[in-house]
């Protein structure tokens, strides 16, 4: 009987890992990381956090998460879109598409300003930092195996020897077809982290401020 294809996507994703455990872990320290970092910078320049959250304000994302909220469902179909369409396939898959390796260094600089983005500053923001960090730790794997498979895209067009191929052109077929396996359970990833982002801040984050932040 034939495995269904995301079950096979899922065990071919896992042979990968397993073979690029090098790469698949700098990929994993870098990205958290760099997040990190952000963060760190975040705290000790609060006022690159305030501009940040300006230009959200400006440019209506800080409004719409307003709006969203209250309708959970609505709300995760967003972010999944948002997550798929602007940061996975903008940020990392096309640019890798085109000039390898281009999707590693934009995730990169996106991963820093995102750690200066999460720097709350009210305690309600601590608060909800909490649920959020689930969310933060479920959707950059899924963004780690997106730019595993942008690596072994990189790779295998510049060195096409190292996926058993002569020709750049079949180094870069094979590269895809790593990437387009990576891809299954990625997708799985940001599924379920949208759904957990909307339920959190919808039923999480308003108790537990009131339970941490009580008189």
């Amino acid at each position: 009987m034939t495995p269904p294809v995301g079950r096979s996507a899922v065990r071919r994703s896992g042979q990968i890992i397993r073979r690029e455990s090098r790469a698949y872990l700098v990929l994993n320290v870098s990205a958290y990381g760099l997040v990190v970092l952000g963060f760190a910078i975040g705290l000790v320049f609060p006022g690159l956090t305030d501009a940040r959250m300006s230009a959200m304000e400006a440019d209506g994302t800080a409004g719409l998460v307003t709006r969203l909220v209250s309708s959970p469902a609505l709300f995760a179909l967003t972010i999944l879109a948002v997550n798929v369409l602007r940061l996975s396939l903008l940020t990392i898959v096309l640019p890798s598409l085109v000039v390898p390796f281009a999707g590693l260094a934009i995730f990169g600089a996106w991963a820093v300003q995102t750690g200066i983005t999460l720097v709350p500053s009210t305690g309600e923001g601590w608060v909800a930092l909490i649920p959020h960090s689930v969310t933060l730790l479920i959707e950059l794997q899924a963004y780690v195996l997106l730019l595993l498979g942008s690596f072994l895209l990189g790779k295998y067009w510049l060195r096409p020897g190292a996926a058993g191929a002569e020709r750049h052109r079949d180094g870069y077929r094979r590269g895809l077809q790593q990437l387009g396996t990576l891809a299954v359970p990625a997708l799985a990833l940001l599924v379920i982290g949208a759904a957990w982002e909307a339920a959190s801040l919808r039923y999480l984050v308003h108790p537990l401020s009131q339970w941490l932040l009580a008189p």
